[in-house]
């Protein structure tokens, strides 16, 4: 029904411009990927999407922050009209990429938060930036390792289940467990990488 209920995008005539900065940010990061795996021999992504938001999605957001539903709204307060998520399997791939991404001048870097090294409360890691593109539009990237993305899916399906049952509770508690636990093994996996790489 709500597909229906709007007749324009919340995008309007932008749709087509944002939809070729989206494609252009992610020829980039196929390009970074390239450089790299051309460099150390193995692929640094083991893979990556993109995306822009929902109109529904979208429209919601605006709501939700007390904010005019319009394009202007849309493109110009809220900063992730375009979405990219990339997966490494190493924790300093994702450092690498985000070198890369900030030294190459095709952006301008509006925000960075390290979620990595300064983990959120209940255990959540990722590197997150905020990019505008060609001056214009915003880009939300999320960087982080396999055992991040597995752990983000999971507690995302629980926050969203209404009817999580059990002791709530111990639920977070393990989550939090999990992520702490995770953490370490992408550390140890990271040293033996570098192990391997100081042997060849």
């Amino acid at each position: 029904m709500e597909k229906n209920k709007y007749k324009e995008s919340i995008y309007g005539a932008f749709l087509p411009e944002l939809e070729k900065a989206r494609d252009s940010l992610s020829a980039h990061i196929t390009e970074i990927r390239a450089e790299m795996t051309n460099q150390l021999g193995l692929d640094p992504v083991e893979h990556y999407l993109t995306r822009i938001k929902g109109e529904e999605s979208m429209r919601e957001k605006c709501v939700r922050k007390n904010l005019p539903v319009t394009t202007e709204s849309a493109l110009g307060r809220i900063k992730d009209a375009i979405g990219v998520r990339v997966v490494c399997a190493f924790v300093d791939d994702v450092y690498a990429i985000r070198d890369r991404l900030k030294n190459s001048g095709k952006y301008e870097i509006i925000e960075e938060k390290d979620y990595i090294r300064h983990a959120k409360p209940n255990g959540y890691r990722s590197y997150h930036m905020i990019i505008k593109i060609d001056r214009r539009f915003f880009a939300e990237i999320q960087l982080r390792t396999i055992s991040m993305d597995t752990w983000a899916a999971l507690e995302h399906h629980l926050k969203y289940k209404k009817d999580i049952g059990g002791d709530t509770e111990l639920i977070i508690q393990e989550l939090k467990r999990c992520a702490d636990e995770l953490a370490s093994t992408d550390l140890s996996m990271q040293t033996i990488r570098d192990m391997i790489f100081e042997n060849t």
